[in-house]
């Protein structure tokens, strides 16, 4: 069947976040129903001329079972990347979760590069400059919008 091993035993809450351009951190919570002794294993795809990747880094519980994962050097493709979640125990089949992600919708933008503020006494008023941020994949940079925010001291 599909959906091959025990009920509740999937893990949960699965989410993902990239951050300072090329980080990506994962986390996921235990399925409620896992034996103790499961063990999980994320395999990642960021496109399909990819070859699924196992996890390099994973963070672990007090009890040293896997509940995310840290990757570096991440770049984001045009298009979803897959994620699988599988596991292990000796007592049962675990059931696997998986996930199409698109990227862009997970990063978290670094601040605008190079802020300048020049004001003028006469008339008064100021220019303000700055250059898109870094990301980590190729943005039209006409996407990006800006809030500023001026308090007069």
């Amino acid at each position: 069947p599909v959906f091959a091993g025990m009920n509740g035993s999937a893990i949960e809450n699965f989410s993902c976040v990239i951050y300072n351009v090329s980080l990506m951190n994962c986390t996921w919570q235990a399925g409620k129903d896992a034996p103790g002794d499961t063990q999980y294993f994320l395999y990642w795809q960021n496109s399909r001329d990819d070859d699924a990747m196992e996890c390099e880094l994973y963070i672990k519980d007090e009890n040293g079972r896997n509940t995310g994962c840290r990757f570096q050097n991440v770049r984001i493709e045009t298009e979803e990347a897959y994620f699988l979640v599988n596991g292990s125990s000796k007592d049962s089949q675990i059931r696997f979760y998986d996930e199409y992600i698109q990227m862009y919708k997970i990063e978290i933008l670094s601040p605008p590069l190079n802020v300048t503020v020049n004001c003028t006494r006469d008339p008064a008023s100021c220019i303000i400059t700055w250059q898109p941020p870094l990301t980590s994949h190729e943005e039209n940079v006409n996407c990006f919008q800006y809030e500023i925010s001026i308090q007069n001291k």
